[in-house]
């Protein structure tokens, strides 16, 4: 990947190749389309997954999470106006969902389909998962497939016993479903870049998304994971880079981060970062996705949206150049890792 890259209008920036897929820069994140926030319409959340591919980004992850399968069918419903193969398909392992069950509360999502899910790492549970994902994706092939939050964040006290059945369970079929030709590359996806590391030195993965732990706000997985992940060749795909919105909005009353009202530490920390960016010219979202960017294992940033002009604006975002005092001005206040690699002049 070309760190740092920009785009001119009408491009987009490709992303980091791995296990013979090229991403462009900039993925979509499904989350959002499983009405995670609020109820969308049918025709704006698939003409949002369109004008995303239009664009020219050409991966798009989801999950049976997301909706309880509602994001899988909305993405499915709009890549089939599209050759299969012009599209990276990414989707996830650990629940399949309970037809003919009362969905319960508990979800996390305003709204979603009607089914309870099922935590399952087993291989079962794990080709169970995969065979419903298909068929509300519409397709015979999967080109990402993650085992998912299989952290402390999801599971607490219970995550060893998850991590356990992970590897015995859900790690085994995905290694045969990569044998087969059915996926083209495994991972996982959490919350945590300590987990990210375990599962990196258990087994032979891929491709890794972590969420909201490697952003201008925070860099921790610096220390482990991202070098581990250079030595062995894991692509990461970082997700959450805004921090659950506040890197996005800024250190305003009501800000979010980590899906909470942002405590007055984290509030007073970004101020700090957004006054350094304003002194530059440059908005915060825009420093926040050039920064998780400049990595090199970094192959793609995933980024959610639920309308065409969400895609525009994370795009345009991205067209912008940053300058290299900025970051230099970050280090020196102690607001970004020293060690934290930026993009090249």
């Amino acid at each position: 990947m070309s760190n740092g890259a920009v785009s001119t209008p009408g491009t987009l920036p490709k992303g980091r190749s791995f296990a013979g897929l090229s991403p462009s820069l900039i993925g979509f994140g499904g989350a959002p389309l499983g009405d995670l926030y609020g109820h969308l319409d049918e025709v704006t959340a698939q003409g949002t997954v369109r004008a995303a591919l239009a664009a020219g980004i050409n991966l798009v992850d989801t999950s049976p999470l997301y909706g309880h399968g509602l994001s899988e069918h909305r993405i499915g419903a709009a890549l089939r106006g599209v050759p299969r193969e012009s599209v990276i398909v990414s989707t996830k392992v650990g629940r399949w969902m309970q037809a003919g069950q009362p969905k319960g509360d508990g979800s996390g999502y305003a709204g979603g389909l009607p089914h309870p899910a099922v935590i399952d790492y087993s291989y079962d549970g794990a080709m169970r998962s995969f065979e419903q994902s298909l068929l509300r994706l519409g397709t015979d092939h999967i080109d990402i497939l993650l085992i998912h939050d299989v952290d402390v964040w999801t599971h607490g006290d219970r995550m060893e016993q998850r991590f356990t059945e992970a590897m015995d369970g859900a790690y085994r079929a995905l290694d045969r479903l990569r044998a087969s030709g059915a996926v083209k590359a495994i991972g996982v996806g959490v919350n945590e870049a300590e987990m990210c590391a375990r599962f990196a030195r258990s087994g032979d993965f891929d491709v890794m998304m972590l969420a909201g732990r490697y952003s201008l706000l925070e860099q921790g997985a610096l220390t482990e994971f991202l070098p581990l992940a250079l030595e062995k060749k894991i692509a990461v795909m970082l997700a959450g880079v805004f921090n659950s919105g506040i890197l996005a909005t800024g250190a305003k009353p009501g800000a979010y981060y980590n899906y909470k009202p942002a405590p007055p530490e984290i509030l007073a920390r970004v101020a700090r970062i957004e006054a350094v960016c304003a002194a530059h010219g440059v908005a915060l979202p825009q420093a926040a996705l050039a920064f998780c960017a400049a990595h090199p294992a970094v192959a793609t940033i995933v980024l959610g949206a639920v309308t065409p002009q969400e895609v525009a604006g994370n795009l345009d975002l991205v067209a912008r150049p940053v300058p290299a005092a900025l970051w230099r001005d970050l280090k020196a206040q102690g607001l970004l890792a020293d060690g934290a690699p930026v993009p090249e002049a």
